[in-house]
């Protein structure tokens, strides 16, 4: 992080000034938002010190972008709204970057110092609003602006990292800067883990026949991710990982055995139900708790927290501290073999996939997405939503690469695929990305295909149109509901439902087979701008591959 200790008090900074130069050297290049007469001023002073304003269609998305740019590039994301309406719209991506553990600066601009607290049009209590939903709510006054903002980045960096809100009344932006830019601390790390607990998990590991390690959402922020790698290869260990977590080893390697609790999750728990011993990698619980599927085995878990279970998984050890510290204890620790074989945890892979894809009539979501992950290289970035197609790619897809595989898994909100391909594409400009995302998401947030038109960002947005809220129509089948409130009236079928030629100036295309949809998507990653494909697919297997 940049060292601006000693600057001296820039003639004619305001305060605003003064907080996007503190936000500047904490390698902040982006804010995203709406703006209001009291955002204004913050608005120039990012013109002024070169943080760009992203105008988005909807403070939720602006959250999620924030959210996501503080995920992709290791600095805090930034998402900023007026008072009141505004303040809790951006309060959804706040709350995403909250439980999904993403480093985030939000900023509210308030009314005037006078008027706080009155019965005034638009204004409540935004601290109120944001304290349980982020790391710490902070007014901005003057004399302590750049403390705060300093105390703001390292409080969102420092581990667990999420977001800090701060709230900026108009006339403290509008004040003469009275402080210098301040130096930027040095985010501490996690406390170092005891060598004997390193070394007693490690005899853990060697002493058991059949252990199976699970990689969750904490080793997404590995300062060091190849330890990972590094790990499971010295000690023979198969992995899975959480919906979060994919990616973070390339599955293909020989060790991997496929993401959990998502589809067809009985058959991932069947093959742990085989375990005698489960290692926990940098496992948060926030994705899916333990005891959802542990059954009986034991745990080793590796975290910078302790896990929160409730009280029936079996802890046979545990080693809290530095993630990085504790694999790399793991990394030289004496290697341990185990009972299992390369073909017994292949044949358990090729099974797994073999069951996400049931024959199943017309135009599947699982040949769809099997036609995004062929056509986007190795190394492209998906972006994608929440609903029954969730389920179904986070079970199907090969994730190859680190920050490649953007999901929302703690919050779990609809909104956030279409952000987040805005986000990674301006993160990773050369990085090719898709956006793959339902209809149902798709009517909520189409508007951001504005944004991404706006800034020239290129990438496919691949609806898959099945006319309903997939998911939800599950639930209601399985529960002997009525369908009600779920069926979305875009079509009903492959054979139904029409693309029109454009959605607010972005080119749109319908395709109804998985050929049609290979042509247009690699015709939209060459292209210059957004493109949508509207796949109109056959729902019916998401009924059998869901929740089984």
């Amino acid at each position: 992080m940049p060292d601006i200790a000693g600057s001296a008090k820039v003639r004619g900074m305001n305060n605003a000034d003064l907080i996007v130069a503190t936000l500047k050297a904490a390698g902040i290049n982006h804010g995203f938002g709406i703006p209001s007469g009291n955002v204004l001023p913050l608005i120039e002073a990012m013109r002024r010190g070169g943080i760009e304003f992203v105008l988005t269609a909807h403070e939720g998305s602006a959250g999620f972008a924030a959210d996501v740019m503080g995920r992709q590039t290791g600095r805090p994301g930034l998402g900023i709204a007026t008072l009141g309406p505004g303040a809790t719209n951006l309060a959804t991506g706040v709350g995403d970057a909250f439980l999904d553990r993403s480093p985030m600066i939000a900023i509210t601009c308030n009314l005037n110092r006078d008027q706080l607290g009155r019965r005034i049009q638009m204004w409540i209590d935004h601290h109120a609003l944001f304290r349980p939903i982020t790391k710490a709510s902070l007014a901005l006054r003057p004399g302590r602006i750049g403390e705060t903002v300093a105390a703001a980045v390292r409080i969102a960096l420092t581990e667990p990292q999420g977001p800090v809100h701060l709230d900026l009344p108009e006339d403290v932006a509008l004040a003469p800067a009275e402080e210098e830019i301040p130096a930027l601390d040095a985010v501490p790390a996690p406390g170092a883990p005891s060598a004997g607990s390193v070394e007693a998990a490690a005899a853990r590991i060697a002493g058991a026949k059949r252990p199976v390690a699970v990689i969750g959402a904490t080793a997404m922020r590995l300062r060091e991710p190849d330890l990972l790698r590094a790990v499971v290869e010295r000690h023979e260990l198969p992995f899975a990982s959480t919906t979060m977590a994919k990616g973070l080893i390339d599955e293909d390697h020989p060790l991997s055995v496929g993401c959990i609790e998502r589809s067809r999750r009985q058959v991932q728990r069947r093959f742990l139900a085989g375990a005698d011993l489960i290692v926990g990698l940098g496992y948060d619980t926030i994705e899916v708790e333990y005891e959802a599927w542990i059954g009986t085995a034991p745990l080793v878990h590796l975290d910078i927290e302790a896990a929160d279970t409730d009280g029936k998984v079996e802890i046979a050890h545990r080693t809290v501290g530095d993630l990085d510290a504790i694999l790399d204890g793991l990394a030289r620790a004496e290697p341990a073999s185990n009972e299992w074989t390369d073909a017994e945890i292949a044949a358990h892979r090729d099974a797994f996939q073999a069951s996400l894809r049931p024959d199943a009539p017309g135009f599947a979501p699982h040949r769809a997405i099997d036609v995004v992950r062929q056509v986007l290289p190795s190394d492209g970035i998906l972006a994608f939503d929440v609903g029954a197609h969730t389920h179904q790619i986070a079970s199907q897809w090969t994730a190859h690469g680190r920050r490649s595989f953007l999901i929302t898994n703690g919050w779990s909100s609809m909104g956030f695929g279409l952000p987040a391909a805005i986000a990674a594409k301006i993160a990773a400009p050369d990085s090719p990305v898709v956006c793959l995302i339902g209809d149902g998401c798709f009517q909520m947030t189409c508007g951001e295909l504005t944004t991404a038109r706006r800034m020239g960002l290129a990438f496919p947005v691949v609806v898959l149109n099945d006319g309903w809220l997939g998911l939800i129509k599950v639930k209601q089948m399985r529960r002997q509901y009525a369908y009600v409130g779920t069926a979305l009236g875009t079509a009903s079928g492959p054979e139904e439902g029409s693309t029109p030629e454009h959605y607010f100036g972005v080119p749109a295309v319908g395709v109804r087979t998985p050929e049609a949809l290979a042509e247009a998507l690699a015709e939209a990653l060459a292209a210059d701008g957004p493109r949508v494909i509207e796949a109109f697919v056959d729902p019916t297997h998401y009924d059998d591959t869901v929740f089984d």
